[in-house]
C-alpha cells in the first residue's frame, strides 16, 4: 500500500516573492523584465512587467514558464533538445501552447514535487535564468 504525503501549494503568497526577489535581482543588474509564476496546473497566479520593459518580454517570461512547468526542467537546458534531430525537435508543434527554449525559466518543487513555474524575460538569456534563481532561492 502506497501512501502518499500532502504538499503544499504554491501560493499567492509564494507568488509574490518569487516576483519581487525577481525584482530586486533585476533592478541590482539595471535590467528591466516581465516575471510570470504558474500554478502546478499552469493557472498565472502573478504577473509584473516593469514600465521600461519591452511590452514582449511579458509573452516571453509566460512562454519561459510554461515551458519549466510542461517539461519540469529549466528553460536553458532544453536549448540543445530543439535543435533539428533533438529529442524536442518537433514538440512546440506538439502542444496547445508555443513553448520557449532560452534561459529563464524554472520549475519550482516543495519536498520534491512539481508546485509551480517561474519565467523571466527581458534581460540577456543568462541574466533572466540568475534572476529566476534568485527568486526561487527566495522562496526556500
Amino acid at each position: 500500500m502506497t501512501t502518499s504525503t500532502a504538499v503544499a501549494p504554491l501560493t499567492i503568497q509564494d507568488a509574490e516573492i518569487l516576483v519581487t526577489a525577481a525584482h530586486r535581482a533585476a533592478e541590482a543588474a539595471a535590467a528591466t523584465v516581465s516575471v510570470t509564476v504558474l500554478d502546478a496546473g499552469g493557472h498565472l497566479l502573478a504577473f509584473r512587467r516593469d514600465d521600461r520593459a519591452v511590452l514582449i518580454s511579458g509573452e516571453t517570461s509566460t512562454r519561459k514558464a510554461y515551458t519549466a512547468l510542461q517539461l519540469n526542467a529549466p528553460t536553458a537546458d532544453l536549448v540543445d533538445a530543439v535543435k533539428p534531430d533533438g529529442p524536442f525537435h518537433s514538440l512546440p508543434t506538439a502542444l496547445d501552447r508555443p513553448l520557449l527554449f532560452i534561459a529563464g525559466g524554472l520549475p519550482i518543487h516543495r519536498d520534491g514535487r512539481l508546485i509551480g513555474a517561474i519565467g523571466v524575460g527581458g534581460g540577456a538569456p543568462d541574466q533572466d535564468h540568475g534572476f529566476a534563481t534568485a527568486a526561487v532561492e527566495a522562496l526556500a
